[in-house]
């Protein structure tokens, strides 16, 4: 099915600058001229359209004369503009947060503006999409069971934040990293730039943007999904939140890279504090096997534990990289 909307406008594309993208779209390679003739308006009109398109990155020049023209592909183009409206709304919170501080002092601290309750998980899931796009200098994100959202969806607004150069960092709890699909969006996240760690006790489910604003579940939960979230802005309990995220860290283990021989799989995941019946499915292999294997490299490394046996195997450099 044709789209016969105005895609581009809520991306700040004029309508007749749209117009003339599209027809450039089942035209390439025309010239102003060949627009004009097609789009059936004047030349100043098509020259102002196509000005506009190349100041917005949408249409380029081939080299010849006359010149021919070239749209960017439509994926590509709405990435673009899309980058571009975050960056300006970016912009503006900084020029609200300067305005902000215009105020009287008394004003600026009301009880009522530092926290906020968010219901439904749609409501909840665009809050935690508006908090990563206003990070401008660093994400914490405390990952655990529940979700407002799939977990084992990929997370593209996570991949801008970090193309825009904030630095992200991740602790995640074992049985967030359990559900199917979840580990290898870890990597492929920590592949793009992301900074994650695994620690068995996540405490409780938390994002906080440069310091600034924090997202958490209202209700303290495992077993649901988000339904229900706390907003903070004060800035005593943002502190608080924040030497929270700082001390788990120092304590977390970093991810291990991905392995492919047979017990550096199972070392790596078992660093991961994953369960038994999780490994079991990540490597396709009886749970009694699992079993038996954890027994035989737990001994072997003089570890307590499953999870220390996964830690101490990449501390002594055992896992091949």
């Amino acid at each position: 099915m044709t789209y016969k909307g105005r895609m581009l406008q809520p991306l700040g594309v004029s309508s007749d600058a749209e117009s003339v993208y599209r027809i450039l779209l089942r035209n390439p390679r025309s010239t102003v001229t060949e627009l004009t003739t097609l789009a059936g308006r004047g030349a100043r009109w098509t020259r102002s359209a196509v000005s506009t398109l190349e100041s917005m990155g949408l249409v380029s020049r081939l080299p010849g004369r006359p010149a021919r023209l070239v749209a960017t592909p439509p994926d590509t183009a709405v990435e673009v503009l899309v980058a571009r409206r975050e960056h300006e709304i970016a912009d503006i919170r900084r020029a609200a947060t300067a305005l902000a501080a215009e105020l009287p002092a008394e004003q600026r601290h009301r009880p009522e503006d530092q926290l906020r309750i968010v219901f439904g998980k749609e409501a909840v899931a665009a809050q935690f999409l508006q908090l990563q796009q206003a990070a401008t200098a660093d994400l914490r994100v405390l990952d655990r069971p529940p979700y407002a959202q799939d977990p084992a969806e990929p997370n593209p607004a996570e991949q801008t934040v970090l193309a825009r150069g904030v630095r992200v960092r991740g602790i995640y709890a074992p049985e967030a990293l359990e559900i199917p699909g979840a580990l290898a969006l870890m990597r492929e996240a920590v592949a793009n730039g992301e900074e994650a760690r695994v620690y068995v006790d996540v405490p409780l489910k938390l994002a906080i943007a440069d310091r600034t604003v924090a997202i958490l579940p209202f209700t303290n939960t495992t077993t649901t999904m988000i339904d229900s979230a706390l907003v903070v802005y004060a800035p005593t309990l943002l502190d608080a939140l924040v030497k929270l995220f700082d001390l788990l860290w120092q304590v977390a283990e970093p991810v291990l890279p991905e392995s492919h021989g047979p017990d550096d799989r199972l070392l790596s995941l078992l660093a991961a504090g994953l369960k038994d019946e999780a490994i079991a499915r990540q490597l396709g292999v009886s749970l009694r096997t699992v079993h038996r294997r954890t027994s035989e490299l737990s001994t072997a490394l003089g570890a307590r534990t499953r999870f220390q046996a996964g830690v101490l195997a990449e501390r002594r450099g055992l896992l091949r990289r």
